[in-house]
């Protein structure tokens, strides 16, 4: 598969089937997420790996909207950040969250990225604070994203390239849209 082919084939999966990962392709997304580049080589991300049905059920439940998919996950990687290490720990954390995702679709594995950085309970208690308790991380460290993985349980149509916001797009300096 080229990188054009990858990155129109990679679309967020919310359904999984209940087949578990393989080992090697474990190793192979934490290799991916390992080898991601991070400012000034400082490697400001750390990761959890979840497999337990009875953690990755709590871990759904972390915050109020849109986390429930991580339930019927094989896999679940929570992605910490450590701004004690690096100012640009969000950035690092994120870019290492998209090399696990390009890494399972090269692998014909599902994945989709949960956002955990500013989300939260409806009482107000934050999703990061939830992740800290559930899997005992210590207090320096930051949930950024929880990538869920698994094989592929529905079937997704690759990106419609006629969908390219190309007005976005400025070239030699910002140019204001005309009405």
């Amino acid at each position: 598969m080229d990188f054009k082919d990858l990155i129109q084939t990679r679309r967020s999966m919310r359904k999984f089937t209940e087949e578990q990962l393989s080992q090697d392709d474990v190793v192979a997304l934490m290799r991916a997420a390992l080898m991601s580049p991070s400012s000034k080589g400082m490697h400001a991300w750390e990761f959890v790996l979840v497999d337990d049905k009875d953690m990755l059920q709590k871990l759904a439940h972390c915050k109020d909207k849109a986390g429930e998919l991580i339930e019927g996950a094989a896999l679940a990687v929570v992605v910490l950040g450590n701004p004690v290490l690096s100012d640009v720990w969000i950035e690092d954390a994120s870019i290492a969250s998209l090399m696990i995702q390009l890494q399972a679709e090269e692998l014909g594995l599902g994945s989709c990225w949960v956002q955990i950085r500013n989300r939260g309970l409806e009482d107000g208690t934050p999703a990061n604070d939830v992740i800290h308790q559930l899997l005992d991380i210590p207090a320096h460290l930051q949930a950024v994203s929880i990538i869920a993985l698994g094989h592929k349980g529905m079937t997704r149509k690759p990106f419609d390239e006629s969908r390219l916001l190309w007005e976005r797009v400025h070239v030699g300096k910002y140019k204001i849209p005309e009405e």
